[in-house]
């Protein structure tokens, strides 16, 4: 059976809210929504092969690696469980990743956490209470965020909790931003005859509705929202790695390379992801790590590339 997905819901996932992501996951979100919202069809990006049975994508748990727990960070991250399927990308939830982390925190085997990141964002609604987590789980056991190969927005949000930030040579970190899209269809709808009459109570109730073009006072609104996320965000971020407000603000939401962030010390440490892993298990293994041991990583991080 196929798996259902409620189009309107995840609409309201990623119009009219905080979003800690990049224009381009917002495009990419909007690119399969949009045609389905507005009946387009005909318009829908052809179907991509992969993505697997979600259910039994559901069911796979903690791998350990020696004695590391390597846990992805893939794909759009959002407060809730969800998918969109193949047509977009993985969806990750905040209340799973921190399951996933509670369990490797529990594990009699595990010293030490790596996140194996590969994520443009998503939304900023759970970020915040995820990051703190991870900051205070940092004191049961070390946690890595490996850049394998981005980490933008929530996903950077998370990996400044960590003990520390291992990046890829040629991957990225940044857009410590926030953003926000709505989306009007009153043309298509006078287009087509259709008026929608909308009753309701409460200033604010109708604001951002998609029939009508946007008020000033929920442009005012947006702001308000936009500053609050705004400071959470960096402000957090400047708690974290310890670095001054101002020097946060002041990357303006820029994408940085490894090595510039690693000047500007958003980053702690530049190596390919192998190399890293390698390294870390070294330090529980009291010796240089055997061949053996390096395919077993390597292994254990392919398996779990294509788990949510």
């Amino acid at each position: 059976m196929s798996h259902l997905i409620n189009y309107p819901h995840l609409a309201s996932l990623a119009f009219n809210t905080p979003l800690y992501a990049t224009p381009d996951l917002v495009q990419s979100v909007r690119s399969v929504l949009e045609p389905r919202l507005l009946g387009r069809l005909n318009e829908l990006p052809e179907r991509m092969e992969g993505g697997g049975d979600p259910e039994a994508r559901e069911m796979q748990g903690l791998r350990v690696v020696g004695r590391l727990a390597i846990i992805p960070v893939h794909g759009i991250l959002t407060a809730r469980a969800g998918q969109i399927d193949a047509l977009c990308q993985e969806v990750l939830s905040y209340e799973k990743l921190r399951t996933r982390i509670n369990a490797a925190l529990r594990h009699e085997l595990v010293e030490e956490i790596v996140l194996d990141m590969q994520s443009g964002g998503g939304s900023a609604m759970g970020c915040k209470e995820l990051a703190d987590f991870i900051q205070a789980s940092t004191a049961t056991k070390p946690i890595t965020a490996l850049v394998n190969f981005a980490s933008f927005s929530a996903c950077y949000f998370l990996a400044a909790a960590c003990s520390r930030i291992v990046c890829s040579p040629t991957g990225m970190v940044g857009s410590i931003g926030v953003i926000i899209e709505t989306y009007e269809v009153s043309k298509a709808e006078e287009e087509f005859g259709i008026k929608f009459n909308t009753y309701y109570r409460g200033a604010h109730k109708n604001d951002c509705s998609p029939h009508e073009p946007i008020t000033d006072q929920a442009i005012a609104e947006i702001d308000r929202r936009l500053d609050n996320a705004y400071s959470t965000f960096t402000e957090s971020v400047a708690s974290y790695r310890g670095l001054d407000l101002a020097a946060v603000t002041g990357t303006e939401a820029r994408i940085y390379s490894a090595e510039d962030a690693l000047a500007v010390r958003l980053i702690d440490e530049v190596a390919p992801a192998q190399e890293a892993l390698d390294s870390i298990a070294a330090r529980y293994s009291g010796q240089n790590t055997p061949r053996r041991a390096r395919v077993s990583a390597r292994a254990g991080a392919m398996n779990l590339q294509n788990t949510l």
